[in-house]
Order: C-alpha cells, then sequence, then structure tokens
C-alpha cells in the first residue's frame, strides 16, 4: 500500500475504538480512511468498489484485496455490518448500530441509505430473545439478530410529476 499525504483526520469514536482494541486491530492509515467513510455518511452504505474510488480520491492507494480483508475485518469486530446487495451480486457494507438494544433498519434500495427504526426496538428485542430461546432449545447458540426491511426512501420514491422527493438520488 502506497499512501500519498492524508487530506483529513479521522476521529474514532471511543466505541469503535474498543472493538477495533477487542479484536486486536491496529488503527492503521487504511484502517483510519476506511473508517471516516462510514463516520463521514452514518447512514449510507458502499460496495467494495465504492470504498476503493472513494480512498483513492481521497489520497490513499490501497490495495483491492487489502481493502477486501479490511472491511471484512471491521465487520467481523462489529464496526461495519456487511449485507448482500442481491440487485448488483455484492457486498454492502455500512456502519454497525453501536447502541445496545436491536434496532430495525430499512434500507432504500434505490440510494442504499440506511435508516435506524429506533421507535421498533423494544418489540425487535422481544422478537429476538424468542428467536435466541427457540435456538438455545435446539442445542444452538445464536449470535445475532439483524432485521432490515427493503424498499424505497421518502427521498427516491417518484412524486405524482415524476420527480424524486426530497433529495436527488446519488
Amino acid at each position: 500500500m502506497s499512501t500519498r499525504p492524508a487530506k483529513e483526520s479521522v476521529l474514532v469514536p471511543p466505541e469503535i475504538q474498543t472493538r477495533l482494541e477487542a479484536a486486536g486491530l491496529r488503527r492503521t492509515l487504511a484502517t483510519r480512511a476506511v473508517l471516516g467513510l462510514f463516520l463521514a455518511n452514518p447512514q449510507g452504505t458502499l460496495s467494495h468498489a465504492q470504498a476503493l474510488v472513494s480512498l483513492t480520491a481521497r489520497g490513499l492507494d490501497i490495495n483491492r484485496v487489502t481493502l477486501y480483508r479490511l472491511l471484512d475485518r471491521l465487520a467481523a469486530c462489529g464496526v461495519l455490518q456487511r449485507h448482500a446487495d442481491d440487485g448488483a451480486r455484492t457486498w454492502r457494507y455500512g456502519l454497525a448500530d453501536t447502541g445496545e438494544g436491536l434496532a430495525p433498519r430499512f434500507e432504500c434500495d434505490a440510494c442504499h441509505r440506511q435508516f435506524r427504526l429506533t421507535e421498533a426496538s423494544a418489540p425487535t428485542q422481544a422478537v429476538a430473545s424468542d428467536l435466541f430461546r427457540t435456538l438455545a432449545g435446539m442445542g444452538h447458540q445464536g449470535l445475532r439478530v439483524d432485521v432490515s426491511i427493503h424498499g424505497t426512501c421518502a427521498s427516491c420514491v417518484p412524486s405524482a410529476d415524476g420527480a424524486h422527493g426530497g433529495e436527488p438520488l446519488p
């Protein structure tokens, strides 16, 4: 990995730093740069290719395999969430929820922004607990539940005149 001068400094929140340390990940230039992409747009998600283009535009020349491994390590330690983008047949990564409760998320299939449905957290937690109890009764050990709803966000839904509501599509 070769680098050009960094254009910005990334402040890593304490809860993310704790997850990195627990996983044994160092805060290398590449790690800070990747985290910066997701911290700058907490609702957004990126594919590997989009992350690579963004990092290159920010002055970081990172090997694509190194980036794949880093994204997967950040997902494994709970800093990022990885989910399939069935339309593009690729993985998308987004900043993981650092809260204690389980909050389902809504993902817009048009712009790939994610919205946490925090008001649904308590009922969702009850369902997750029931699922974990069921799994335990079968002798399995559940680790996490990821609840996502896919559709089109208010900004991407075309209005009656054919224009998109809110902000334009990326």
